[in-house]
Formats: structure tokens, C-alpha cells, sequence
């Protein structure tokens, strides 16, 4: 059994952050259990594009508001407290907080916690030994 908050992973190797964004990885590949969970927390007026080419992922809006494109046919959601995406097509997205916005995110397969988005947006499928799948 695993018990974790993210209030203890503030400031670990599991809580990545940039500008945009902040993600507390609280599962990862190294669990062993086949996904990954993350809570994400996306800033006010940021435009954030993703491609995730090599996962599915799981995105649960608890907190704040914003809006999702679907960069592959031009269609926009609102996002709000108690909505839901699944990227299980690998599309090309866009999410536009327009205010804070906190999510949980499930990858599967599992980020290992190391992967950086590449210049479209892309994590690279990394193995639990680091390397490139």
C-alpha cells in the first residue's frame, strides 16, 4: 500500500515546475502499478501546448477554469471544476487557464518523473532504467 500527500512533495524531485506550470508527481513508473498520477496546477493566462505522442492521458479539473483546444480539428471546451478530458487519440492540445487551474492527470504508460516536452510538446517514453523506449 502507498500513502502520500502532495503537501509532501513540495519542493522534492517529484514536484517539477516551470513557468507555466506545476506538477507533483505522486505515482510514477518506479511504483510498479502501470500509471502514473500527478497533480498539475496551470497558471492564469498561459497558453501551455501538449502532445503526449507516447501516453494517454487522464485530466480531471478540480479547481479553476479554463479552455482546451483541440489543435487537431479546431475544436474548443470549457473546462470547470468537475470536467474531464481523455487524450486517448494522442491529439495535439492547448490549455488556456483563465484562472488558476488545479487538475489530477493519469499517464499511462507511467512517466518515470525525468521526462522534459520537447519542442512540440512531446515527453519521450522513458523506462524505469532511463532509457528511451
Amino acid at each position: 500500500m502507498i500513502v502520500r500527500s502532495v503537501h509532501d512533495l513540495t519542493d522534492t524531485e517529484r514536484d517539477v515546475k516551470t513557468p507555466n506550470w506545476r506538477s507533483k508527481r505522486i505515482i510514477l513508473a518506479q511504483e510498479g502499478v502501470g500509471f502514473s498520477v500527478h497533480e498539475t496546477t496551470l497558471e492564469p493566462g498561459t497558453v501551455n501546448d501538449f502532445w503526449y505522442a507516447n501516453h494517454v492521458e487522464a485530466v480531471f479539473v478540480i479547481e479553476g477554469d479554463g479552455e482546451l483546444l483541440d489543435k487537431e480539428t479546431g475544436e474548443t471546451h470549457v473546462l470547470a471544476p468537475g470536467s474531464l478530458y481523455l487524450l486517448d487519440g494522442n491529439e495535439r492540445h492547448q490549455l488556456r487557464p483563465k484562472t488558476r487551474m488545479r487538475t489530477v492527470c493519469v499517464f499511462n504508460p507511467p512517466v518515470t518523473g525525468r521526462e522534459v516536452h520537447d519542442e512540440n510538446g512531446v515527453y519521450p517514453l522513458l523506462t524505469t532504467e532511463g532509457e528511451a523506449r
